[in-house]
């Protein structure tokens, strides 16, 4: 275990009543996959979401299609589904940084897994009630959400690559083998 987790004796966080756990679970795995793929078809094939929106701001007509219903139901599963997996980090807790890992980093992993929450309920949150609300307001917002995304999700790879294929930590190994 970490010297940096913090542990007391009994091997649970201090102030924390939960045990660390060796790796992530298979659900936590799998709702990890899950969502990335979905958050992923999301921002590719979105696009029709915001003619339909920009047809609506002007007084068009919203024009159904297939992929503008594709985006509001798996928008909806990425929320439930995050739901689900902050309720497993809260309540089985989540692997301890690798041994040696620099505080500022573990600080910046920390900080780079709780911006994907809030982009994750956020993403959803404020595309729902645009649409089903009329909140114009929360529709710019959940455009600009777009870029900030993005760049998370580069940040976040990069540095899957730099433990992988620089560090050779085989952190990469805790996505994918459930413990």
């Amino acid at each position: 275990m970490s010297r940096c987790a913090r542990l007391n004796d009994k091997g649970t966080r201090e102030g924390h009543i939960l045990a660390i756990p060796n790796g992530y679970s298979g659900t936590q795995i799998v709702l990890h996959w899950v969502i990335g793929a979905m958050i992923i078809f999301q921002l590719v094939f979105g696009e029709d979401m915001g003619g339909v929106w920009r047809s609506v701001e002007t007084g068009g007509i919203a024009t159904m299609s297939v992929m503008v219903w594709a985006h509001i139901v798996v928008g909806s599963a990425v929320l439930a589904l995050v739901v689900w997996r902050l309720a497993l980090r809260l309540t089985r807790g989540v692997p301890a940084a690798p041994e040696g890992e620099a505080r500022q980093l573990q600080l910046a992993a920390q900080i780079g897994h709780w911006a994907f929450y809030a982009l994750m309920v956020l993403f959803p949150v404020t595309g729902l009630m645009a649409w089903f609300g009329g909140f114009n307001d929360l529709a710019e917002v959940h455009k600009l959400l777009k870029p900030v995304i993005l760049v998370l999700i580069a940040v976040h790879l990069l540095a899957a690559l730099r433990h992988q294929f620089w560090l050779k930590d085989n952190l990469l190994a805790r996505m994918k083998t459930p413990r």
